[in-house]
Formats: structure tokens, C-alpha cells, sequence
């Protein structure tokens, strides 16, 4: 006999022992009151089951939803950012207030930040290859 592994499964393997037990309660009295303890595990475990499908359901509606909202949200945070902006200019300190960064120009170094009073370091060119011409001046 195979063990089941699915949870549908054992409650079947569950309701065919009950209904075997019961079709040899004459034979078999000293196992009656376990055979009703399965019989009220087995309605219980069936009822939980029930609950957790429930539950479940309840659980990817909510999770859609909160999906939903997160992206009208950020839709509409998006909308309040741009409207700030304008109403305070990109270049506005005040934009930092609200978490935007106030546009302070670009730099002319391609982005690469240089102290006053010091020059960026300079890379020297790649050497070209030397020549040996010594062998062809003999």
C-alpha cells in the first residue's frame, strides 16, 4: 500500500478505513472509540481545509488590490512630484524638501567632481611601439 502524500489523498485513504472499520465493527470493538476519534479528526481536518481555502482566496484578492493600489500610487506620487517641480522650478532649493533634487547644472568635466584650486589628473597618451630596426641597419 502506498503512502499518500496529497492532502485530498490521505483524507480519502482516512474515509475508507472508517467505512472498512465500520463494516467490521463486529470484529473489531475494542477499536470503536478510536475509529470515532478519526471519524471527528477527519470532519474537523475537512472543515480546516475549507477555512484555509478560504482564507487563501481572501488572501489573492487582497494581494491583487494592494497590487492595484501600489500602481495608481505611484502614478499619483509621480503626478504630485512633476506638479512640485513646476510649481517651485527645477533649479528651487525647496524641491529637497519634498525628496526631489533641485537641478544645480551639469559639470564640465563630464560629471567627474573636481575640487577648486585642482585640476583633474590627466592620463598620459599609450606610448607607441619602438621600432628595432638595428638588424636592418647592417
Amino acid at each position: 500500500m502506498t503512502k499518500e502524500s496529497t492532502q485530498k489523498g490521505r483524507f480519502e485513504e482516512w474515509e475508507r478505513l472508517i467505512q472498512r472499520m465500520t463494516a467490521n465493527a463486529q470484529e473489531l470493538p475494542h477499536l470503536e472509540a478510536t475509529r470515532t476519534r478519526l471519524e471527528g479528526m477527519l470532519a474537523e481536518a475537512r472543515e480546516a481545509a475549507a477555512q484555509q481555502a478560504v482564507h487563501t482566496a481572501g488572501k489573492q484578492e487582497a494581494s491583487s488590490k494592494l497590487k492595484t493600489l501600489q500602481i495608481e500610487g505611484e502614478r499619483l506620487a509621480t503626478l504630485l512630484r512633476g506638479a512640485v517641480k513646476q510649481h517651485y522650478g527645477i533649479r528651487s532649493e525647496k524641491l529637497a524638501e519634498f525628496g526631489l533634487k533641485p537641478f544645480r547644472g551639469r559639470t564640465r568635466n563630464g560629471g567627474l567632481a573636481v575640487k577648486p584650486g585642482k585640476t583633474p589628473p590627466v592620463t598620459p597618451p599609450p606610448a607607441a611601439p619602438e621600432n628595432d630596426h638595428s638588424e636592418t641597419a647592417q
